[in-house]
């Protein structure tokens, strides 16, 4: 019986583990170095980061991550997946295969919940996504303004990755995906008061420079880390993004 089948639901399972901070898919960044499949169903994952002292709590959820979807895969009967060339590696090597679960890895090292961190970097991608939409509306129609996104919804964004993209960080959040739904909104799905939006509109611009410049950064950390991984990154998610965008304004992504 042939592995392939098995070998791209495994790819494609890895395909939805994301870095917590920097909002892409670990197999985009490089951090998937090795996957084995055999035919009795055993899938090993190997996985290194950009540096050995990458926060040991983000390492924790990206293997942990990836063991999730790797054994929820059917024809998948034995899941490894290790983390090389961390300070922590056998740490969370050992708690991971055990399913000790975070706390029972890192005991009272573990100050801050998981879910709580998971649910502050998933507001920040819903941050950066609505902004990465509206700025492109911005920037391809002269006749909108700041003010006038406030009544821009789901149902007005163009089918592009960039709203599919928000309409996953809003399921994530579990934020309506209706087309009535207003785009520009907190966290807990409420609009924006229209003379603020200006203001939410930087404070979002800022995040989505953030999570970008880091990512652009830790992936640069990694080839030369391990110059090999240059042909396991993906092009950026976002480059290109406003590229063709007509830019009126003067302003800068």
């Amino acid at each position: 019986m042939s592995t392939e089948p098995l070998e791209q639901a495994a790819r494609a399972a890895l395909d939805e583990v994301f870095d917590p901070e920097l909002d892409e898919p670990i197999t985009d960044l490089g951090f998937v170095s090795s996957l084995e499949v055999t035919h009795s169903g055993n899938v090993t994952v190997h996985l290194r980061l950009p540096t050995s002292f990458c926060a040991p709590n983000f390492a924790y959820l990206m293997v942990s991550d990836a063991k999730d979807v790797l054994s929820a895969l059917p024809q998948a009967r034995e899941v490894v997946v290790v983390l090389d060339d961390h300070h922590d590696s056998d740490r969370i090597n050992r708690g991971v295969a055990a399913d000790a679960g975070y706390r029972g890895t890192f005991g009272e090292e573990a100050a801050q919940d998981l879910d709580e961190l998971r649910s502050t970097f998933r507001r920040k991608a819903h941050t950066a996504a609505m902004e990465r939409v509206l700025t492109i509306l911005l920037r391809s129609d002269p006749d909108l303004t700041e003010e006038g996104l406030h009544e821009v919804t789901l149902g007005d964004l163009p089918e592009a990755p960039t709203t599919r993209a928000l309409l996953r960080r809003r399921e994530a959040l579990g934020l309506s995906r209706a087309r009535t739904e207003k785009v520009l909104v907190d966290d807990h799905g409420n609009p924006h008061p229209r003379e603020e939006i200006p203001l939410h509109l930087r404070f979002a611009r800022s995040v989505r420079v953030s999570i970008e410049g880091n990512a652009h950064f830790c992936r640069g950390l990694l080839r030369t880390r391990y110059p090999d991984s240059t042909h396991d990154q993906a092009p950026h998610a976002q480059a290109g993004t406003y590229a063709g965008a007509r830019n009126d304004r003067g302003d800068t992504p």
